[in-house]
């Protein structure tokens, strides 16, 4: 994350992941959001509903993730003041969450690298939301799908992903560390492996 916000060093990470978390955890915090990390928070779709509250938090773009049953209710309260992405998905263990992280995800890392601040929140901020909170860490940092977990957790001591979503958690962390060893892996310009292939080709008709 760049921006005006500070990324996490490796060793506030693993203090983290470890715990105890440094919040003093009550019942009622469940609906509050909390700061997950430096500009994203986390929470139920109440902490969505204060323009005050989001005010006071420096919120500037707020991902409203919603079964599309509850869309009459859960839905952007104050377009004008804040940028907002809405994910509409059925909140069940069969829904694709993998499909959906993408968008999310890019929204979220421009938002905080242009300095912004974002909430995540779903209806209750139990399993929803925190599914996709817990992908972004574990990408952002590297991490591995328990100590992603852990780390959202130890800040919003309350969440617990379904069992359908912890299972595509586990999935993701395969998905992005592939993608990171592609990305890694240098690859011949075109031009050369054409070139390659003539001279090949070439050599061939010689032997012929």
């Amino acid at each position: 994350m760049n921006g005006i916000h500070p990324k996490l060093n490796d060793e506030q990470v693993r203090n983290i992941v470890q715990g105890p978390g440094d919040v003093e955890w009550r019942y009622e915090m469940r609906r509050e959001c909390q700061e997950i990390l430096p500009g994203l928070f986390l929470g139920p779709f109440v902490a969505s509903k204060s323009l005050d509250t989001l005010q006071g938090l420096g919120i500037t773009h707020i991902v409203c993730i919603r079964d599309a049953k509850e869309a009459f209710s859960v839905k952007p309260r104050f377009p004008g003041q804040f940028e907002y992405m809405t994910l509409d998905v059925e909140d069940n263990e069969e829904q694709n969450l993998i499909r959906l992280f993408p968008n999310a995800r890019r929204f979220i890392t421009d938002a905080i690298d242009k300095g912004g601040r974002v909430l995540v929140h779903c209806n209750g901020g139990i399993s929803l939301s925190p599914s996709f909170v817990v992908m972004f860490v574990m990408q952002h940092y590297q991490l591995s799908w328990e100590d992603a977990l852990h780390l959202v957790q130890n800040r919003r001591y309350c969440i617990s992903p379904n069992g359908g979503f912890l299972t595509q958690i586990k999935e993701y962390e395969a998905i992005y560390k592939a993608n990171i060893a592609v990305a890694q892996y240098p690859q011949a310009p075109r031009g050369v492996s054409r070139r390659k292939r003539s001279d090949e080709d070439d050599d061939e008709e010689e032997v012929r």
